[in-house]
């Protein structure tokens, strides 16, 4: 019986043809699934388009394997970045350019802000340094008791002023430092933040904020009048063998108080975002900071260095300017162009000093807003709210981060695990029980 030629079907009652078996270590031609067709273009392993690559073991890929992929390792798939930090727990580096990136899309609202808290502070100290430079001048002609006695009043009082202002400064300082968490927030996902929206976001945490600010600043004073008081009573009781007890104190008090004060750093950023109380606020941080206060410390060090050595930087060349155009202009100077030469001194110093510390101020309350998010990330996974925000769009002109609402008398979310359609009516309660920390 003959064979029938290669290609064409074999005869009736008659058996294959050879040519129509498969090639020995073939594979058979498996049907493609729906959704799926041959390569389009280049293929990555330089097949022409219109061809399937060869997998398979006999190519040194196993089934389903993708080329240059290891055995067995699932393909990585980096975390999205939306805004100005990606969306998992950070690391020091994107703390920085986090801050940076976030300053740079909010300059109006942050800065500006800065700007306003750091120019009444600098014009209250400038005109107070400006109204003891008489006393100064005549401490020169001071020569009797009673002289003496008058001068001491107005610098004790400028002291009280100075100590003033600086409590001003701390207790605003305290509350952009929540204000300020609502455009960091936002920026997380990409959401600029004006001028009056973020004081708009703001204002029902404004008084929270305040009591908070009073509440750490009072705890505060009372610390060092208590640490002050101590050292002097043992200088008069002991002389001065009592120094070897005041230094250890003094070194005690600090650490005490830096520790006490990064476990509490946090509590006005929860007040405004998370919308809780003063009490609630303050053990909120005292939570958030458990088992990482060394980790927010290395942080908090090194931000405070580099603004330090960038006003420092910024401040040095002026003052040598100005004393150098002082002694150019007045190379023998007298009482009335000395007291004119330290007056623009002042003005320009103050100035310089108003404008790097607002740029500095935000810097640093925006790396704290940052540590923040990055406590929350790694403890309550923040990060999958955002996400999910992120690709619902829900609520655009909120605050991300805010406690997510569930309806009267159901549990939220739901049993079926679907979330809320943008649009949905307003919740009215937080929801669920937040996770242990």
């Amino acid at each position: 019986m003959t064979q029938p030629e290669h290609g064409q079907p074999p005869q009736a009652g008659g058996q294959a043809g050879w040519g129509s078996q498969p090639q020995w270590g073939g594979q058979p031609q498996w049907p493609m699934p729906p959704g799926h067709g041959p390569w389009q273009g280049q293929a990555p392993n330089g097949m022409p388009g219109g061809q399937t690559p060869p997998y398979g073991p006999q190519h040194g890929q196993p089934y389903g394997q993708h080329p240059g992929q290891p055995y067995g390792q699932p393909l990585y798939v980096a975390p999205p970045k939306p805004g100005v930090i990606p969306l998992r727990p950070l690391q020091f580096g994107e703390f920085l350019d986090g801050a940076f990136q976030t300053i740079r899309r909010n300059a109006a609202s942050m800065v500006g802000s800065a700007l306003i808290v750091q120019a009444a502070s600098g014009i209250l100290t400038g005109v107070l340094t400006v109204a003891v430079l008489p006393a100064m001048e005549s401490l020169q002609s001071v020569n009797r008791r009673a002289d003496l006695d008058d001068f001491l009043g107005p610098v004790i009082g400028f002291i009280a002023a100075i100590i003033g202002v600086a409590i001003l400064a701390a207790l605003l300082g305290s509350v952009l430092q929540g204000v300020f968490a609502v455009p960091v927030l936002r920026s997380v996902l990409n959401r600029r933040t004006g001028f009056r929206q973020m004081w708009k976001l703001a204002a029902r945490r404004i008084w929270p904020l305040l009591g908070v600010a009073a509440l750490l600043t009072f705890v505060g004073l009372l610390a060092v009048a208590a640490v002050v008081g101590v050292a002097v009573l043992l200088v008069m009781a002991m002389g001065p063998a009592g120094i070897a007890l005041v230094i250890p104190l003094w070194i005690g008090a600090l650490v005490l108080f830096v520790w006490i004060g990064l476990k509490l750093m946090f509590a006005p950023a929860a007040i405004v975002v998370e919308r809780v109380g003063v009490y609630d606020g303050l053990l909120r941080s005292w939570q958030l900071t458990k088992n990482s206060w060394w980790r927010i410390f290395g942080i908090t060090l090194v931000v405070a260095i580099m603004v330090g050595v960038i006003g420092n930087v910024v401040q040095i060349p002026v003052n040598l300017a100005t004393e150098g155009v002082g002694t150019v202009f007045s190379p023998h100077p007298d009482a009335s162009s000395t007291s004119s030469g330290f007056l623009v001194a002042t003005i320009i110093s103050t100035i310089i000093a108003v404008l790097v510390g607002s740029v500095t101020f935000a810097f640093q309350t925006s790396v704290t807003a940052l540590i923040y998010v990055d406590l929350r990330m790694r403890r309550e996974g923040l990060d999958v709210e955002l996400m999910r925000l992120m690709e619902t769009g829900a609520d655009p002109d909120g605050v991300p981060g805010e406690p997510l609402a569930r309806h009267a008398g159901t549990q939220w979310p739901p049993h079926s695990g679907s979330w809320p359609v943008p649009g949905s009516p307003a919740p009215d309660a937080p929801y669920g029980p937040r996770p242990p920390v």
